[in-house]
């Protein structure tokens, strides 16, 4: 038997889907001898009441979850309110550090009853709110317990069944292989400059991942962000900093991006520069500042330890950059916002 296999080649392993296809085909088979009556359902209603069956167990999980914080909340997804759906909102993201809009909750978890299931990295978000690592264990942990109590046959399939079969799984095999794309593939996209072509500075540039209405901030890492997008769907990425334009990229199999490039903002770049560097010509300084800065300018500082904020004007923030300190170059420009003219009207800056 291990001869044969060498001779033929190392078979290429099965992916996810085929994997959960196999226990579902397990319980399928186990089905015609312990219920004669169960014969009337066909193979994809069994398959779909199944994924189905798992989702409404996920909904009253996450249920019995929301109630561990909120005990006061006796009710069913029918009756969650407003207000539930805003506190749910806040643990996902708190418990999570993933985002869930109020109009997907409306969508998918408010009805009684689903005609599918979402998406699948929403899927996760769920499944690891209730406490499991994503969808796959979740799923995994309910067909263990659901192949575990399936009883032994009490007699063999009869020859003609298992001849119907073989050629049923073969497709069943082919329809899920053939419809791999759909499965959300990671890609990495690199942001650089536009201008020095160097990589941007991770900490000073957010992705967003915008998908079916739905948002998902993404993390970057040494100027790389890793993108999870299936090739039939449109996938915009909304990229945002204080020192670049921002620019919203689509990603999908016509657009697959491997380097984006974002414009430098001029004057956030100059104002970087200045509360970053020693004075060499104050006077100079002072000119520019008098140039990039809008006369209407509004600095709002956020302090330490929750203390609150400072606001500047124009002349009392530019007197601060004149002649820098210590405290002004442990100061991180987190949002800036220009005029009409472009110059900066608006600048708000976390103390370090």
């Amino acid at each position: 038997m291990l001869r044969r296999r060498r001779n033929v080649g190392v078979a290429k392993p099965l992916s996810t889907g085929c994997k959960v296809f196999w226990l579902h085909l397990q319980c399928f088979y186990s089905s015609f001898s312990a219920d004669e009556t169960k014969a009337s359902h066909t193979f994809e209603q069994n398959l779909r009441m199944t994924d189905l069956e798992q989702f409404q167990r996920l909904k009253h999980l996450v249920l019995l979850k929301y109630q561990e914080h909120y005990p006061f909340f006796q009710g069913n997804w029918k009756s969650f309110s407003a207000q539930d759906i805003q506190n749910l909102i806040g643990l996902i993201e708190e418990n999570c550090k993933q985002a869930v809009s109020e109009k997907w909750i409306y969508t998918h978890l408010k009805p009684e009853t689903n005609s599918k299931i979402p998406r699948k990295d929403m899927l996760n978000i769920l499944a690891q709110f209730v406490g499991f690592s994503g969808w796959d264990e979740f799923v995994f942990d309910k067909d263990a317990v659901a192949v575990a109590s399936v009883p032994k046959p009490r007699r063999r399939f009869s020859r003609i069944w298992l001849l119907a079969l073989v050629p049923l799984t073969g497709i069943a095999i082919w329809y899920l292989s053939s419809n791999e794309s759909q499965i959300p593939e990671t890609k990495t996209i690199e942001l650089n400059d536009e201008f020095t072509n160097e990589k941007v500075k991770s900490d000073e540039v957010k992705v967003v991942q915008v998908e079916d209405s739905v948002e998902m901030p993404l993390e970057v890492k040494n100027g790389k962000v890793e993108v999870q997008a299936s090739e039939d769907k449109k996938t915009k990425l909304v990229i945002s900093s204080p020192f670049y334009q921002q620019r919203t990229v689509v990603v999908n199999q016509h657009n697959n991006p491997k380097v984006v490039a974002l414009k430098p903002d001029d004057y956030a770049m100059m104002l970087k520069a200045f509360m970053g560097s020693d004075i060499k010509d104050w006077q100079t300084r002072k000119e520019q500042l008098r140039k990039i800065l809008s006369d209407n300018l509004e600095v709002i500082v956020m302090l330490k330890n929750n203390l609150g904020s400072e606001y500047y004007d124009k002349d009392e923030f530019s007197q601060k950059l004149i002649v820098p300190t210590e405290t002004v170059k442990r100061m991180k420009i987190i949002e800036i916002k220009n005029d009409v003219d472009n110059r900066i009207q608006f600048i708000r800056i976390k103390q370090e």
